[in-house]
């Protein structure tokens, strides 16, 4: 019989937030030991539930859920995504430019079947969340990243993105703000990075979902606005972490920008949206309350409201560990802080995470897994209360301890 191997098409796929460090985890929770997983920034185990106008307008639905919806989403959502960007300035939009998707995960896969050839590059950051590495490669693209600076708040390097572009380079992926690093760009970053688009023929990816997550006044600027005519903008964005429903699984992508030089992309676009029927038609009705209710998100960023106090307490705790430096995040839900080289020679910062997780019974993902360069880094969720993720971060503190030269 013939063996049953995987797709070539994996091979360069990785995917380690949910890979051999979450299967090292599910080994000892087999074991019966219960494992602190901050690895994935998943709101429902830490205590956020959905606003319950939010879950009362899909359980009222319910009815009117049992059919496929138009592959591209109900009509009322998609007006809803419209009339939120026209009340940000991108008064050009419209319903006809908005997809609806399981999750901006799935968009983001869809969108780049739809736009890579074999061979084509994509600029992706470095770090990054990951599924853009993983998408590129498994739509046949090559996935060239290209490095922020930790010494610079995380922002783009934009020089580095310049030395990268090739005649293959067909696109630029922007994660803002930044997932793992918490970097919320400003809007001259944003003008450059839209010139770089422009003098090389790039469309622009734009990562969107922690737009409604920002800290002391940071300030998040869509960049399809910036950009207006001058470049094809895929903006994603959805309901997972601003409001709490990761398990709905409602994203967008919207398409802005000169649409009449798209026309033959936006046709493969929507044949993969009709190929896949349509989005999770339940959730869908969840979208038109979520835009224009009550944002209790605006609760949970400002000081005595948990996203602000836990991930402000997270950098700083990290920040008091020897030979540990963390940028204060701005922006998202996440701390990506550095290990001292000097202090901790790490040579395989995957080990360390295992070694950690069985050392601890706390779960984090390495840096590589966001496609660092270096073994000196890893990604911290500060979704838990700050009485747990003192508890979380003390852990680890007394495990480097142990490995300080």
């Amino acid at each position: 019989m013939r063996e049953l191997v995987q797709s070539q098409k994996l091979k360069n796929v990785r995917y380690d937030v949910r890979g051999p460090i979450l299967v090292e985890a599910q080994k000892l929770e087999a074991q019966g030991h219960r494992i602190l997983k901050l690895n994935i920034g998943n709101t429902g185990p830490f205590g956020f539930n959905a606003p319950e106008a939010i879950a009362a307008d899909v359980i009222h639905n319910l009815d009117q859920s049992s059919g496929y919806s138009d592959a591209r989403g109900i009509y009322s959502a998609r007006t809803a995504i419209a009339q939120y960007y026209q009340s940000h300035g991108l008064t050009a939009t419209s319903v006809d430019d908005i997809i609806i998707g399981n999750g901006v995960s799935e968009l983001i896969t869809m969108t780049l079947q739809a736009f890579v050839d074999d061979g084509n590059e994509i600029l992706v950051p470095a770090p990054d969340y990951p599924l853009w590495t993983g998408a590129v490669s498994l739509s046949g693209g090559t996935p060239v990243h290209y490095r922020c600076d930790e010494n610079d708040g995380w922002n783009p390097d934009l020089a580095d993105i310049e030395s990268k572009i090739t005649e293959n380079t067909h696109g630029l992926v922007v994660i803002n703000p930044n997932n793992p690093t918490g970097a919320v760009y400003s809007k001259e970053i944003l003008e450059a990075l839209v010139k770089i688009a422009v003098k090389h023929d790039l469309t622009i990816f734009a990562d969107e979902i922690y737009e409604k997550i920002l800290y002391d006044g940071a300030v998040h600027h869509h960049l399809a606005k910036i950009a207006g005519d001058r470049a094809i903008v895929l903006t994603f964005s959805g309901l997972s972490k601003a409001y709490r429903v990761c398990g709905y699984r409602a994203g967008w992508v919207m398409i802005s920008g000169p649409q009449h030089v798209a026309a033959d992309y936006l046709e493969g676009l929507t044949l993969l949206a009709n190929m896949r029927m349509c989005a999770n038609v339940p959730a869908q009705h969840a979208i038109q309350t979520a835009l224009g209710g009550y944002q209790s998100i605006d609760e949970l960023i400002v000081p005595g409201g948990r996203f602000y106090d836990q991930v402000k307490l997270a950098s700083r705790l990290l920040n008091e560990i020897p030979g540990v430096s963390c940028v204060e995040p701005m922006g998202a839900l996440y701390c990506f802080p550095r290990l001292d080289p000097e202090v901790y020679p790490i040579e395989d910062d995957e080990a360390f995470v295992i070694d950690l997780l069985h050392a601890k019974k706390l779960l984090v993902t390495h840096g590589r897994g966001f496609n660092w360069f270096d073994t000196d880094h890893f990604r911290l969720v500060a979704l838990p209360d700050v009485e747990m993720l003192t508890e979380a971060i003390g852990r680890i503190a007394e495990y480097l301890e142990t490995l300080r030269n």
